[in-house]
């Protein structure tokens, strides 16, 4: 099984869709590694999902370092992605650099992704020039919700914003919640593949935050098609294993160590 690395997933441009899950810790790591999946993204969404916060905002660089060793640690196959979180790289350019780095040297990380446009270029041709990965963010971006909320982005800048991180040398680019004909138009426009989520079907790739995915959250959003209903599973196991508990049915002697 061999390691995927970033030249693999630009390949997959206009050949076969590229595949991203975020996970958290080491069973969802492992789980997903082995299915195949393509990018494995250690997101700042676990300030949400893991953390429960409100926003992406709260989650600290250390919190996101110590979850990304967590899932380096499962992988084998998939890339990995680090979410270089809020206030890690928008203080400034030395301050940009040396966390990025330090998702690779002590989160094991493969690359790292960052939100923002004009703004992140020179973080970006710095990061590439020193062998740092990055993967773009633009579209809806979470770390900037209190300022522009959830809103559909259709600006059509966002086309020479994603060829401008092309040229920075970003190798690919998350598009999130930008209307379908935006970003089929972007997609097309540059030679590195695009990863959707809430941006239709026309992108290279497509990404979903896990516990959305397979119905851990509760969350009824129309871009998220729910494989399981994995909150109602793991309710009633823990509602059976409750009444098996009460009643003494486990553990049964067959269950037990005999000296």
């Amino acid at each position: 099984m061999n390691k995927l690395k970033v030249e693999d997933i630009i390949k997959k441009k206009g050949f076969e869709k590229i595949t991203s899950l975020t996970a958290y810790d080491y069973i969802t790591a492992k789980i997903l590694d082995e299915a195949g999946i393509d990018i494995v993204l250690v997101g700042d969404s676990l300030s949400n999902v893991i953390q429960g916060n409100r926003t992406t905002i709260p989650v600290s660089m250390d919190e996101m370092l110590y979850h990304c060793k967590i899932v380096s640690n499962a992988i084998k196959r998939s890339l990995v992605i680090g979410d270089m979180p809020f206030m890690s790289y928008q203080i400034s350019l030395k301050d940009g650099i040396r966390n990025a780095m330090r998702f690779l040297k002590e989160g094991n990380c493969d690359g790292v992704k960052i939100e923002g446009g004009y703004e992140i270029l020179e973080l970006v041709n710095k990061l590439t020039v020193y062998g740092v990965p990055v993967m773009g963010h633009i579209g809806l971006m979470p770390q900037r919700v209190n300022l522009y909320g959830y809103n559909l982005a259709k600006d059509e800048e966002l086309v020479n914003i994603a060829k401008k991180l092309e040229e920075a040398g970003v190798f690919s680019i998350v598009l999130e919640k930008v209307e379908y004909k935006l970003a089929k138009k972007i997609t097309e426009s540059i030679n590195i593949p695009t990863i959707g989520i809430a941006s239709g079907p026309y992108c290279d790739g497509q990404v979903l935050v896990f516990h959305d995915m397979v119905g851990l959250t509760q969350t009824k959003f129309k871009f998220v098609r729910k494989y399981l209903n994995a909150y109602e599973l793991f309710t009633n196991a823990v509602k059976n294993y409750i009444q098996d508990v009460k009643l003494g049915n486990f553990p049964s002697l067959e269950e037990s160590y005999e000296g």
